[in-house]
């Protein structure tokens, strides 16, 4: 089992950049493929990008391609998200999530949660 608090977020401007944090507990991080997702206000939930669980694969939403990066350090069990060229459409709250089947950009792949950092993005 794994428990995960993100970190990171708050108000910036569009073009601005921000790097979210996902700190994780206990000594089996490197086991659990990773992902960030986010929910703006009355929007379900969506995919934002995904970890495999060295590190070497990444996958990402098309809408983020190229602005997010997301990487981890299993040394230091954390998972980050720099994203930079913020829009105002990046506005919601990102969560981090763990999985110990393979990456994947489906909400349901997913058995941990963070609880949330909230991005607003001004225009």
């Amino acid at each position: 089992q794994v428990q995960l608090e993100e970190s990171g977020g708050g108000l910036v401007q569009a073009g601005g950049s921000l790097r979210l944090s996902c700190a994780a507990s206990g000594r089996t991080f490197s086991s659990y493929a990773m992902a960030w997702f986010r929910q703006a206000p009355g929007k379900e939930r969506e995919f934002v990008a995904t970890i495999s669980r060295s590190g070497g694969s990444t996958h990402y939403a098309d809408s983020v391609q190229g602005r997010f990066t997301i990487s981890r350090e299993n040394a230091k069990n954390t998972l980050y998200l720099q994203m930079n060229s913020l829009k105002s459409e990046d506005t919601a709250v990102y969560y981090c999530a763990a999985t110990k089947t393979l990456y994947s950009s489906s909400v349901r792949a997913y058995d941990y949660w963070g609880q949330g950092t909230q991005v607003t993005v001004s225009s």
